[in-house]
């Protein structure tokens, strides 16, 4: 029997979330094609499917990026739905059949993606939200979306989670690309993943793109997916920053330039840049205030 879609996972130093990741979706009751595209992973992450003869692994010689390694998946696929899943997701019962489901749900959907949730059940941000315009991303960078339920037109917050959860399916301006399921007729019509961004971003560009393209794209509620949020970049955090940081400079000028012209935009390259830099200085504190702790715990031992 010919698989149903293709799940196609970018790995890189994934450790065992990898391996738990291939087994929810061995749970699903389709029959899925898994495809693992390996980034040059050194953590021994790939070890854990040697027993599963069925993963397809890809290993590219060096970490190649999120999006690079997704198009190279695509281009291994076989069928017309691809899932695309960072390695710290995890599917809950009936997930993947739910979402398509509501892909399959008419004609003009073009992407879907369901509810990132924490490990206590609570929602993620990112799961459904709106596009982070430059003014949405300097509101929420600056907390000023506390201010929201006076000026909500103004102070508008990009995240949804905190809005009322939907009780079907409902049509958002973007998800996360943590866990996206696309067709591959509307991928051939939107192209592939723009490979200019490293990690980060790429997500809302495919999002901006399809919508442009006249594509739907459904926030699903009742499909849920455990996400380990961060847990593959901990060890590289100052990297993971620098990138996302890049990427929103590329996508603000790709899609927001006419918006923001000539002193604007140079002026909202100085805001990511400064956030960045605030970014690196609080986890540069936080390692010394961890070392010090340590010290302080050893010498009282």
């Amino acid at each position: 029997m010919s698989p149903v879609l293709s799940a196609i996972i970018v790995n890189y130093n994934a450790g065992t979330f990898l391996r738990s990741c291939v087994d929810s979706l061995m749970a699903c009751p389709l029959d899925i094609e898994v495809i693992v595209v390996d980034n040059a992973s050194n953590d021994g992450s790939l070890d854990g499917l040697q027993d599963l003869s069925q993963v397809c692994v890809i290993r590219n010689s060096g970490n190649m990026g999120f999006a690079a390694a997704c198009n190279i998946g695509l281009q291994a696929a076989s069928t017309p739905f691809l899932l695309f899943l960072n390695p710290d997701c995890f599917f809950q019962p009936g997930a993947v059949v739910t979402m398509l489901a509501a892909l399959q749900s008419s004609d003009r959907v073009g992407m879907v993606g369901g509810m990132l949730v924490n490990d206590d059940g609570s929602e993620q941000g990112g799961g459904r939200r709106a596009v982070p315009t430059p003014w949405r991303s300097f509101v929420r960078a600056f907390r000023l979306h506390r201010f929201a339920h006076r000026w909500p037109k103004l102070f508008y917050d990009f995240h949804l989670h905190r809005q009322p959860l939907p009780d079907c399916p409902i049509e958002v301006e973007a998800i996360s690309g943590a866990c996206m399921l696309v067709k591959r007729e509307v991928v051939e019509d939107v192209g592939l993943w723009d490979e200019g961004y490293f990690l980060h971003c790429e997500d809302l560009d495919w999002c901006m793109r399809f919508r442009q393209k006249g594509w739907k794209i459904l926030f699903v509620p009742d499909a849920r997916i455990r996400h380990a949020l961060g847990a593959c970049g901990k060890s590289c955090r100052v990297f993971v920053e620098w990138h996302k940081h890049k990427g929103m400079i590329r996508f603000y000028r790709k899609f927001f330039k006419h918006q923001y012209p000539g002193v604007l935009m140079w002026l909202v390259s100085v805001g990511v840049w400064l956030r960045f830099s605030m970014v690196v200085g609080h986890h540069a504190a936080q390692r010394i205030l961890r070392k010090l702790k340590g010290v302080e715990g050893n010498s009282s031992g």
